[in-house]
């Protein structure tokens, strides 16, 4: 029986950390590999070219190289009738709570004051303005990620809070579902992480009516898609002085431009893009233990339904 043939689109550089991981198919890297399009069986990618599974026409699946699958339905010939899979691994969920607990403690314990007083050779000892319990921390998007990060805020004493689109049961965690709710949301959050997928409805939630929605002093982590997130909306809110400062991991254009402001923002703490990394050993037996079940007619799990795009 031939091995099912799986198409890899992303940078050719990339091609050599997968090869060895996936020697149970016959891969061909798109802009290396020539390939006849009706030979491909299935596509892992994180943001294929517009139009191009579409001329795939005997693709039996696509799998995300990522969590998020907008890489694949910004494309408006997605062939809808092709399960999407989505890569789920909990040693991401791992890394991104790590990442959003480490920038909320900074926040919280004000560690950015303490290394200005350092630098400046200043000792001064101070109570904490706030305790734990009375740092409310907001979380949009309440999915594995962000249920999984909500759950670990709970455990270290923080209010937590959630916002989904349907209403949630975490324990510790109150829950506020639906766009009727998200401005009671805001209204109690003294920091709001962005976990959430990026769709029609969700772009650019992150804009100044949602910034004036949150308390003064607000801060604002965004850890989900640059496209979340007004840029210039989230300056103006920091340069009002009605947020205190942001953390950004994502951003509309990456790598940053040169240009951007945020590089030099005094209240913005930018980082590439690295909250959490897909491993390619982990994310290639994922791919592989999902077209064996493709390839045996059984149940694969995680598939996006395309139309909500989660």
């Amino acid at each position: 029986m031939s091995k099912p043939t799986l198409l890899m689109i992303v940078p050719t550089k990339w091609s050599d950390l997968w090869s060895s991981s996936l020697d149970a198919v016959t891969l061909k890297v798109h802009g290396r590999d020539a390939y006849a399009p009706d030979s491909i069986d299935y596509v892992l990618s994180f943001r294929p070219p517009p139009g191009l599974l579409k001329t795939l026409s005997n693709l039996k699946a696509a799998f995300s190289l990522g969590a998020g699958v907008d890489g694949f339905l910004c494309d408006p010939d997605y062939p809808k009738h092709v399960p999407l899979v989505r890569f789920v691994d909990a040693t991401l969920s791992i890394e991104m709570a790590q990442y959003v607990l480490m920038q909320v403690l900074i926040y919280h314990r004000h560690q950015r004051l303490f290394d200005a007083m350092q630098k400046s050779r200043t000792w001064r000892q101070m109570v904490l303005p706030r305790r734990t319990e009375d740092t409310r921390v907001g979380l949009l998007g309440l999915g594995e990620i962000g249920s999984f990060a909500a759950l670990r805020f709970v455990e270290l004493g923080f209010a937590v809070s959630g916002w989904s689109r349907t209403r949630k049961e975490l324990p510790g965690v109150k829950s506020f579902a639906g766009d009727g709710e998200l401005d009671a949301f805001l209204g109690q959050a003294d920091v709001v992480i962005c976990l959430l997928p990026l769709t029609r409805k969700t772009a650019g939630i992150l804009n100044a009516k949602t910034f004036a929605a949150m308390p003064k002093g607000g801060f604002v982590i965004n850890v989900a898609r640059g496209a979340h997130l007004v840029e210039g909306d989230l300056i103006a809110a920091l340069d009002s002085g009605h947020l205190s400062g942001a953390v950004l991991d994502v951003f509309e254009e990456e790598p940053l431009p040169q240009t951007s402001p945020i590089w030099s923002h005094p209240k913005i703490t930018a980082t590439p893009h690295i909250a959490a990394i897909s491993q390619p050993a982990i994310a290639a037996q994922f791919v592989l233990d999902g077209i064996a079940k493709f390839e045996r007619g059984e149940r694969v799990g995680n598939i996006v339904d395309v139309e909500t795009a989660y």
